[in-house]
């Protein structure tokens, strides 16, 4: 496939941005089940909120392609291959992984309306409705977005420049390929759904990774990219549980607890490689200090947000405060990640530590320095829950420039969780 032909001939009809309602990221089908059985009524808002403010989305876009792109995603419903896949695939080792009351569901099911405004030269794109629905709008909200930016981008460069782009792009996922082959032990997913240039150049980095790192490559989050690929999906959970769940939360020690609810609930419907924790929401360290023992049992922990090394160093240090050997369990990194971290990441723990790696963005959407002013740089474009049943969603974080939510309740989840200084870092995406 000729990328760069595709992107100098092709309107939008013929390529659209979303295909299907599983070109979306495997932790959110596993999600959106979790809530469908234990929260199916709950009025949930989800919001984009682009972090990088200089990046004026709505000089870029045009808005009448965006809403047709918007549409064409509720247009969409599952097909009875995809309906097929999902419920008799094995995933995680396990077959019927999704319910039939679920899936029986998510086979009616057409995304809800959306709310659209331009505002000081960004769009401001809502979704309200039942949690179960407007969740799956997240992931592809921002596909839409990051590739229409990419389609105004390139639109007005010439056949011959695209097709020397995409080499440049294409040469340089390799050459990445090509150092991480060395890593003894490697075992690194895409996890670059949501941040990527385009759904083709997705495919053509995954294609690349299989090809380039064999075994060492353990999936990819994308749910259509892996039943086409026939490749592994990957992906646990989310911060959008417990930060709906502590928003729903009536009083502080209901709102201390909201993590751990969310993960007793979790584990009842899962084992094994799907009993991941991610304890950045409001702390790392307050987190962990309470933890209930049963957590000791499980598999591994997600290092989200925050220095990597030392989100690491918290988990090993947790795991020998309780008895557990960190040798077996398992850290994935998954914030930001390029090349060069992942090769330091892995020498630093990989003989403390079972060590994986979720590698997003800057797989699926490194092309910086190559058109001028930088015009492609990847960006931090995050969609949200930002209220539950009207009572605002609230996300600390181990970094506080990825912070979100009212300055009242932020101050007091810090306040519940134990949350004193943190070490702003860059977000870079």
């Amino acid at each position: 496939m000729d990328i760069a032909a595709r992107v100098y001939d092709h309107q939008w009809k013929i390529d659209p941005i979303i295909r299907s309602l599983i070109d979306t990221d495997f932790y959110k089908l596993l999600m959106a089940q979790s809530v469908f059985q234990n929260h199916p009524e709950t009025e949930v808002t989800f919001s984009l909120i682009n972090r990088s403010t200089e990046i004026r989305l709505a000089d870029m876009i045009d808005e009448g392609e965006l809403r047709e792109q918007l549409d064409h995603v509720r247009s969409l419903s599952l097909s009875r291959g995809e309906s097929t896949w999902l419920r008799g695939n094995m995933f995680y080792g396990k077959r019927a992984m999704f319910r039939p009351d679920f899936m029986a569901w998510f086979e009616g099911l057409r995304l809800p309306p959306y709310h659209l405004e331009r505002r000081d030269g960004q769009y401001e794109l809502t979704f309200q409705g039942k949690w179960p629905e407007v969740m799956m709008w997240e992931i592809p909200a921002l596909s839409v977005i990051m590739e229409l930016r990419s389609r105004a981008v390139l639109a007005g460069m010439g056949r011959f420049e695209l097709q020397v782009l995409y080499a440049r792009a294409l040469t340089r996922v390799w050459e990445k390929i090509q150092r991480l082959r060395r890593i003894k032990g490697l075992g690194v997913a895409d996890f670059g759904t949501r941040r990527r240039h385009g759904f083709l150049w997705q495919d053509r980095c995954v294609q690349a990774m299989i090809e380039g790192l064999g075994n060492k490559f353990t999936g990819t989050s994308n749910c259509l990219i892996a039943m086409r690929r026939e490749v592994e999906a990957i992906g646990t959970n989310a911060h959008e549980l417990p930060m709906v769940y502590a928003a729903l939360s009536k009083t502080d020690a209901e709102l201390a607890s909201a993590p751990y609810r969310v993960l007793e609930r979790w584990q009842r419907e899962h084992d094994g490689n799907l009993l991941i924790i991610l304890p950045d929401t409001f702390g790392t360290a307050g987190f962990l200090k309470n933890a209930p023992d049963w957590l000791r049992h499980w598999t591994g922990i997600r290092i989200d947000s925050g220095d990597p090394a030392k989100g690491a160093e918290t988990a090993i240090n947790w795991w020998k405060s309780i008895g557990e050997d960190p040798k077996d369990k398992l850290i994935i990194f998954s914030d930001g990640l390029d090349v060069a971290q992942i090769e330091a990441l892995s020498a630093q723990f990989s003989d403390r530590v079972k060590v994986g790696f979720g590698w997003g963005t800057l797989l699926t959407n490194d092309f910086r320095g190559l058109v001028p002013n930088d015009a492609l740089a990847p960006f931090s474009l995050v969609c949200k829950a930002v209220s539950a049943d009207g009572h605002p969603t609230v996300k600390l974080s181990d970094n506080p420039n990825k912070a979100m939510g009212p300055a009242d309740e932020v101050a007091r989840y810090k306040r519940v969780f134990g949350v004193g200084h943190q070490e702003p870092l860059e977000v870079l995406v």
